[in-house]
């Protein structure tokens, strides 16, 4: 499956149960907040080694929540006539600017502080 079958894949669930009513930019952008929190709550009080090293049934539960983010994403740029790819590529151009290899490798510094 590619991206536009899962696309059209969710956007036809999403117009079976008459939802689109409900996806207006904020609503998806405040709905894909409350996902990430969801994943992020399945991380709570885990150490950083923890969090690499999920049981199975803690990263199907991570799956389902990554799940949500992605469908909640897709809606969003569907919405707002963002190409996701695009986008993405021209932030990465942009974060190759900001953070060149010889001055950001092996640093988490904000590029303003470079």
């Amino acid at each position: 499956m590619d991206f536009q079958d899962l696309k059209n894949q969710l956007l036809e669930f999403r117009r079976l149960r008459d939802w689109q009513q409900f996806h207006d930019p904020k609503n998806l952008a405040e709905g894909m907040v409350i996902e990430v929190a969801e994943l992020l709550e399945n991380f709570l009080w885990k150490s950083s080694s923890q969090s690499r090293h999920l049981t199975d049934i803690e990263r199907k539960r991570v799956e389902e929540e990554v799940a949500d983010v992605f469908a909640f994403l897709i809606y969003f740029c569907h919405e707002t006539e963002i190409d996701l790819f695009e986008a993405a590529r021209r932030k990465i151009e942009i974060n190759n600017q900001k953070y060149p290899v010889e001055k950001s490798k092996g640093r988490s510094t904000k590029y303003t502080d470079l």
